[in-house]
This record gives structure tokens, sequence and C-alpha cells, in this order.
């Protein structure tokens, strides 16, 4: 019961990082499936983490005001 309040308040604070694109209002369901289910490669170094999405990514708009916030 415990992770499940959890992760609720994990995705109302993901919805507050999108508030104003088209991704505000979405279910956890679809977050889950556009945001968090995508193939991505991961460079991390000594100073930074990167993550390179595709450039066909049809949400990556959105996506770079979680990664900012981070």
């Amino acid at each position: 019961m415990l992770l499940s309040g959890f992760a609720y308040e994990l995705f109302e604070e993901l919805r507050k990082l999108l508030k104003g694109t088209e991704l505000a209002s979405a279910s956890i369901h679809s977050l889950r499936l556009k945001l968090l289910k995508l193939g991505a490669v991961v460079v991390r170094n000594t100073r930074r983490i990167r993550f390179m999405l595709s450039e066909a990514y049809p949400y990556s708009r959105n996506y770079s005001p979680v990664l900012s916030s981070v």
C-alpha cells in the first residue's frame, strides 16, 4: 500500500512538471506508456548522465521539462 501511494504521488508531481503540455491531464497509464517506457541510450561519465533519445520520438518536447527539473 505504501509503494502504491508513493507511485501515485510521483505521478502527480510529474503532472505538475508537465503543466501546459498535452500530457498534463493524461492518465497514469498514458504517462507511463509515453514517457517512461521508451528506448534510449544512457551515457554516464564523471560529470553528467546523458539520455540520447531517437529523433523520431514524438514526445521529446514533453520530455525535456521532466529532465531539466532533476
